[in-house]
């Protein structure tokens, strides 16, 4: 007997809201897959433009890689958008100028339904020298990645009890008044005091 699938919805891009990402939406890009079954751009965020020195939408993604990580990295995509996997990877940006960075890049899959898959990402260079955006990158090559299958589990997880943490909510009551409490507005806490 066959077992089901396990594989957890992936969300719509409908509910993504951008303002809940706005100090990352710059860095960010959603891919699609074109007639041919390649990923392209749908959207990119502007640093990224930037750092390629063009308009990337509508643009191949294995395109900005290196010739040897072209055929890799369309199979990562392809298991993004065909089995809901993650793809993190490490990678090195060499510049027009040949000057190379460090950069980090995360592929998550979105529900666009069978005939449009559907991946939000995200590149974060791991420095932001003088030059990124001036000197255009050309070329992409991969360093190392993980892709993560939503189907299985790690083993080392599978026995371990979930961790309690605190909510985030402003109106959490487990800030009670008291000695040593606070009220919760956003993600901070706010104690009463002050300079005494």
């Amino acid at each position: 007997m066959e077992q089901a699938s396990r594989t957890p919805p992936r969300p719509q891009r409908t509910e993504i809201e951008p303002a809940d990402i706005k100090t990352r939406l710059a860095d960010t890009f959603i891919l699609e897959r074109d007639a041919r079954g390649e990923p392209v751009f749908r959207l990119a965020g502007t640093r990224l433009c930037a750092m390629h020195g063009k308009e990337l939408k509508g643009h191949s993604f294995t395109s900005l890689w290196s010739d040897r990580d072209h055929d890799l990295i369309g199979r990562l995509s392809r298991h993004v958008f065909d089995d809901a996997s993650v793809v993190v990877a490490s990678f090195q940006g060499t510049s027009h100028n040949q000057r190379t960075l460090t950069l980090e890049m995360i592929i998550l899959p979105l529900e666009g339904g069978n005939e449009s898959p559907r991946a939000l990402g995200a590149i974060s260079p791991s420095e932001k020298p003088f030059w990124l955006g001036a000197d255009p990158i050309v070329e992409l090559r991969l360093e190392s990645f993980r892709l993560l299958d939503p189907d299985r589990e790690p083993l080392f997880l599978a026995n371990r009890p979930a961790i309690p943490s605190p909510s985030l909510s402003p109106d959490d009551s487990s800030l009670a008044s008291g000695p040593g409490t606070g009220r919760r507005i956003r993600h901070l806490v706010v104690f009463k005091g002050g300079r005494g």
